[in-house]
């Protein structure tokens, strides 16, 4: 058994999820930092915060798992006291006390200045904005809002993160300048629904209002939206993508499925015909804009004709960037009454044919790339190579542009043009210009 430390007691935070539980994480954190606490990011450490995920199956799985495996840490002695915070624990906290009794204590989503003070510290009023970033230092997310009033049949956001609440435009501008300071040079904007942001604070959506401000801001080069909900989105974002350089021409947009019964069984608020007509209007106001959507597979009543549609609207679409999902069954959301008829090998056998698809579609895009200049940023080195990206593709889930690192150096966090000459269909390799 490890000797329990007699000084100061390091605090290891372990984000699981998506970005949204990155930028929590960051924010707990630098609260710790500025109590004087020791605290790291997914090290060793002698009390343990774990940020689950509980958005679909998979992602419980993985959250149960890590809680497991710190409790059993803790009952080695090897750490002292196990948290537990986030999506997971604000939607299962009594079936997770039950079960996982050995955890120290569970936070929802909203709890920060109760876990704080369960770590011997205050919660700062003056530190909003403030985060201890995990991300390289020249790209960092910027969460605009928290929660979701959309009513989607499928998704359990609002039960863990409660209705929607827009965070001021000055709030975020004062964020971004701080980070600026610090050398982030690319903001990625995300929230549950990018869309909605400012209903609620500006009885109108803000979010070109927010951008018109966000470029002002010194130092930041790319701008990037992520998680815009295709009902009721504001076109006048369309005219400042094309219109204003730091706003990356590139766009999330979660458009689900195609199938118009589908739709209004999943109450997205919109048909075959809208869905199509949207994103001509996307096309046709900024041309050169990247698409980035996901779809679900497996939903409830998805038949072979209604998955067929989906695969042809694949095809026919050629979105630059996509993502799918197999259907989740979760508890307490509008779907969980419809019969989940779907086997499970059905559904991933549908991702996979849907992932094949687009795995051909962007090896044809990738082809067009090929003898073209185009201005990438630098993420990181790995063994022979500088891996960057352009601004159609944001990190972690986009196509990656890959420079030989044997007769060539590039400062990583730095842009650089780079001739394409070769491609495959998720990455791109060139040269420096």
């Amino acid at each position: 058994m490890r000797t329990k430390s007699v000084g100061k007691k390091k605090i290891n935070v372990v984000t699981l999820g998506c970005s949204k539980n990155v930028y929590d994480s960051e924010v707990l954190m630098s609260q710790l930092k500025a109590n004087g606490k020791e605290v790291v990011h997914e090290d060793r450490g002698d009390i343990v915060v774990i940020n689950t995920c509980g958005f679909i199956d998979n992602a419980k799985e993985e959250s149960i798992n890590t809680i497991l495996d710190y409790v059993e840490a803790k009952n080695r002695g090897e750490v002292e006291k196990v948290f537990v915070t986030g999506c997971l624990s604000e939607r299962y906290k009594p079936d997770l006390v039950r079960e996982i009794p050995d955890v120290d204590q569970y936070f929802g989503t909203r709890d920060l200045p109760i876990l704080l003070k369960h770590l011997g510290a205050d919660y700062k009023h003056e530190l909003v904005g403030e985060r201890l970033t995990t991300t390289p230092k020249h790209y960092a997310y910027l969460k605009i809002s928290e929660g979701c009033d959309r009513p989607c049949s499928f998704c359990a956001i609002p039960l863990m993160r409660g209705g929607h609440i827009s965070t001021p435009i000055e709030k975020l501008v004062s964020e971004a300048q701080k980070l600026a300071k610090k050398g982030t040079k690319e903001l990625i904007l995300i929230a549950q629904d990018l869309t909605y942001y400012g209903l609620d604070l500006y009885k109108k959506r803000a979010l070109g209002d927010l951008l018109k401000e966000l470029v002002k801001v010194e130092g930041v080069e790319w701008i990037r939206l992520h998680y815009a909900f295709p009902s009721g989105f504001p076109e006048d974002v369309l005219d400042i993508i094309r219109e204003e350089p730091k706003v990356c021409n590139y766009i999330d947009i979660p458009l689900q499925h195609i199938n118009s019964d589908l739709l209004k069984s999943m109450k997205r608020g919109t048909t075959h015909e809208k869905t199509n007509a949207l994103l001509g209007k996307f096309r046709e106001k900024v041309p050169d804009m990247a698409i980035r959507t996901t779809l679900i597979v497996g939903y409830p009543g998805e038949t072979e004709e209604r998955f067929q549609e989906l695969k042809d609207w694949v095809k026919e679409q050629k979105f630059d960037r996509l993502g799918c999902f197999t259907y989740s069954h979760e508890e307490n959301t509008s779907a969980h009454v419809l019969e989940d008829d779907i086997p499970q090998e059905v559904k991933e056998a549908r991702v996979e044919e849907i992932m094949e698809l687009q795995s051909q579609v962007s090896w044809e895009k990738n082809q067009e790339k090929v003898g073209k200049i185009f201005r990438c940023m630098f993420d990181r080195k790995e063994g022979n190579y500088f891996i960057g990206r352009t601004e159609y593709d944001s990190p972690d889930v986009d196509n990656t542009v890959l420079v030989s690192a044997e007769d060539t150096y590039i400062s990583i966090g730095e842009f650089a043009d780079v001739k394409i000459t070769s491609a495959e269909e998720f990455d791109l390799y060139g040269e420096l210009v």
